[in-house]
């Protein structure tokens, strides 16, 4: 399966070497999610998405995602007539998708008490890089690399 791009590089991390990006298939949650707040169409998840720092420049790839949900009975999907232009696919979220968004919760709440252990033995090292929190406690910190605390 072809996935959205890798993390947009902010001014922080714009010198890692490292691949980084999201977990597999991350697009995946991120969709049941935007679609359990509210249906949607292709272009409004697009411009959705970006908060979760992915860089859309190949919205194809969004589309193949939805059908894959679709496929497998998480999305469905309903053509909405327009006035002002062609009609445009809206997406929703089935029972089976907010399951599935719940499984997805229950994983990456896990994968972050990994990342949130690494990120503290990392710490604890000797030359660790400087650690900055983020404003707000609901966001992740930022690692400045290149320094020492």
């Amino acid at each position: 399966m072809h996935e959205l791009p890798l993390l947009v590089r902010d001014m922080e991390t714009s010198g890692c070497r490292c691949d980084g990006g999201q977990p597999k298939n991350f697009t995946r949650p991120c969709l049941l999610l935007l679609l359990a707040e509210a249906p949607a169409h292709g272009y409004e998840l697009l411009e959705r998405l970006r908060p979760f720092g992915f860089d859309l420049s190949d919205p194809a790839s969004v589309y193949k995602t939805l059908r894959l949900l679709e496929q497998d009975g998480h999305v469905t999907s309903e053509w909405e007539l327009s006035t002002k232009g062609p009609a445009r696919r809206v997406y929703s979220i089935t029972a089976d998708g907010r399951d599935m968004l719940q499984a997805w919760t229950h994983t990456l709440a896990k994968n972050r008490e990994i990342l949130g252990l690494f990120i503290t033995r990392v710490l604890g090292l000797p030359s660790s890089p400087a650690l900055v929190d983020a404003p707000e406690s609901r966001h992740a910190p930022t690692i400045r690399h290149g320094g020492t605390p």
